[in-house]
């Protein structure tokens, strides 16, 4: 009775795990993560006393690390991300504490910036606190570090940005940059520039696929110089935003694929004169609560980070979703001032 290559897509033949119990037991995983959690006392139900007959035939074997992770042995989770000056960054951390101690841990935090060596010495400085799994807001889309934690049986879940290959909870990015510049476009604007951060992350990618998606439905061509990759930060979106408004012929729109961005490209337009909001469509991504104090309110593609952040434990505290390792939220556009109608 132990599985087969038929089995679940993804899994190892030779490892039972707890979705094969429950899938041969017609129950949820959860329910099989109960009956088998040898902390209880063991329940004398129909269900679990089945559960238990058929973990024993399938040959299941308890994953240590997982098992390890769902006692809390320190009950605390690691965080790595690339700053905390990063607003994003900062409320993504939030938001993991606020899931974490939901389920009784506790989350402490490492920086890495961009550096794949700093991030490695990072990870390593929050394993050799012993923390019971990892959370990673770095991963580049072809990044060692994950491909690390999975060789050595690490919990760990990535969020904002995947490598496709480890458990990851993100955004569902390329909607998110569609909705943006779907909505330039149904302002009447056909001269958008794109802002897409850095590629070598997912959220990038995304986003500037969906932004291209988007201008491909409504039959625009974009301009080659108005496609800017660029860091995540304002100082980049000022960059940017210079590049674009020192030419004679300028955008009308720009999406800016976070808010950091659409901050510095609003700095480098109030040098130019350009009014945001009158002369320039501006939409950022993530909506941080500055995007709607702002004298003239920023539209934003908003992010759930909460969903995100929950979904992350759900994920860290079963082991991962062999069927499906990588779960998107969907984002909500938040129409505001900032991103008038093409004059």
């Amino acid at each position: 009775m132990r599985p087969t290559r038929g089995g679940l897509p993804g899994e190892r033949a030779d490892v039972v795990t707890l979705r094969h119990v429950a899938k041969a037991a017609g129950v949820s995983v959860s329910t099989v993560s109960r009956v088998l959690d040898d902390r209880a006392t063991p329940s004398r139900s129909a269900t679990a006393i089945r559960v238990r007959r058929i973990a024993e035939e399938l040959g299941y074997r308890r994953n240590t690390f997982a098992s390890n992770l769902r006692r809390g042995a320190t009950a605390t989770i690691g965080v790595l991300v690339p700053r905390l000056s990063d607003t994003v960054m900062a409320l993504m951390f939030e938001a993991i504490g606020r899931a974490a101690g939901k389920h009784g841990y506790y989350s402490i935090v490492a920086t890495s910036g961009d550096d794949p060596t700093d991030e490695w010495n990072g990870a390593q400085s929050l394993l050799e606190r012993n923390v019971d799994g990892v959370i990673l807001a770095t991963s580049r889309t072809e990044d060692p570090l994950p491909d690390h934690l999975r060789q050595t049986g690490i919990p760990h879940v990535l969020v904002l940005r995947t490598d496709g290959e480890s458990p990851s909870s993100i955004g569902d990015d390329e909607t998110g940059g569609y909705l943006a510049v779907r909505h330039l476009v149904d302002l009447g604007h056909t001269d958008i520039a794109i802002l897409s951060g850095p590629l070598f992350t997912s959220s990038a990618t995304g986003r500037l696929a969906g932004a291209r998606r988007a201008m491909a439905e409504a039959g625009l061509e974009p301009e080659p110089t108005w496609t800017i990759e660029s860091g995540y930060g304002i100082e980049a979106g000022a960059d940017a935003g210079e590049r674009l408004f020192r030419n004679e012929r300028r955008p009308t729109a720009i999406f800016a694929a976070n808010d950091n961005l659409a901050l510095g490209v609003w700095s480098a337009a109030h040098r130019h004169r350009i009014l945001v909001g009158e002369d320039l469509a501006l939409v950022g991504y993530n909506d941080i609560p500055l995007a709607r104090l702002l004298p003239v309110p920023l539209t934003s593609v908003h992010t759930p980070f909460d969903q995100i952040a929950s979904t992350a434990m759900d994920l860290l505290l079963d082991g991962g979703d062999d069927k499906a390792p990588v779960k998107k939220a969907l984002p909500t556009l938040m129409p505001r001032q900032s991103s008038g109608p093409r004059r």
